[in-house]
């Protein structure tokens, strides 16, 4: 605990967690206004023309999403976190000083896994109650009643928050196969962002080149279309099972901490 309590230090007196934090925010708010104009439509009438089905068009499925509102850039925030609790040793000097001092490597690397998920947890927790305050009067005042005792919320909830966490470890994991900052930032935002649409016009084009919309579903591979379908619920001819996006999720997460262990007990520390 002395050291999950030394990582946590290491990203407090940094001004990394707020301006991250303030990004995670602003993309929250932004979602939230697209989500509670979506959610009016849809309930209103208008499912059809805006492409929504299944449980999507359901009070208790449009409340998940607007709960949930965020999660798309607040991931790639707490995964910016996680890189930066080991790309910071490197870039500040203090990995010989933070090795030195604890000679069990794996004890470290675990430490920082431990940290990341609870910064995790915490991004969960103040995103959840500002969408939980903001969407409860939305759907109360849009005449749904805010809909906090169904299921399909509170899965979106639970899964959201492992998500968040999950994120937060494949940032370390990052952090650890690249050590060079600026070039773990980038390149981990480049493949959030960009890739994610590329992995997704990719998985287009070959159902449409094979006549098949049973490819689509294998874009979950991708972690970041893995997160929404865990939280989405729904399985359609384009979406896998919620469940098979948390198993992803959760695969990477494992073979991010593993592998982040690994390569930290046989590097060399100048």
């Amino acid at each position: 605990m002395n050291l999950v309590r030394s990582e946590l230090l290491k990203i407090r007196t940094t001004n990394a967690w707020w301006l991250l934090g303030l990004g995670a925010f602003l993309s929250l708010v932004l979602a939230f206004a697209f989500n509670a104009f979506y959610a009016h439509q849809v309930l209103g009438g208008n499912a059809e023309e805006f492409g929504a089905s299944g449980e999507a068009a359901t009070v208790a499925g449009q409340a998940a999403n607007i709960y949930t509102s965020g999660q798309f850039l607040g991931l790639l925030f707490v995964m910016l976190i996680g890189i930066l609790m080991v790309t910071n040793e490197f870039f500040h000097q203090t990995a010989t000083t933070t090795f030195l001092t604890t000679p069990r490597r794996t004890s470290v690397i675990v430490a920082k896994l431990i940290a990341a998920s609870l910064l995790g947890f915490a991004f969960w927790l103040v995103t959840t109650l500002i969408n939980l305050a903001a969407g409860a009067i939305f759907l109360t005042v849009d005449g749904h009643g805010a809909q906090l005792g169904e299921w399909t919320v509170h899965r979106a909830l639970l899964f959201n928050l492992l998500a968040y966490a999950i994120w937060t470890i494949l940032g370390v994991g990052i952090g650890t196969l690249i050590p060079n900052q600026l070039g773990a930032v980038i390149t981990a935002a480049v493949l959030y962002l960009v890739g994610t649409q590329v992995v997704q016009l990719l998985f287009l084009a070959l159902s449409a080149w094979l006549d098949s919309q049973a490819i689509l579903k294998w874009q979950v591979v991708w972690p970041a279309v893995a997160s929404l379908v865990m939280i989405s619920g729904e399985k359609s001819d384009i979406l896998p099972a919620w469940w098979v996006g948390a198993l992803v999720l959760i695969g990477y997460a494992l073979a991010s901490g593993v592998v982040g262990v690994l390569i930290t007990r046989r590097r060399d520390i100048a």
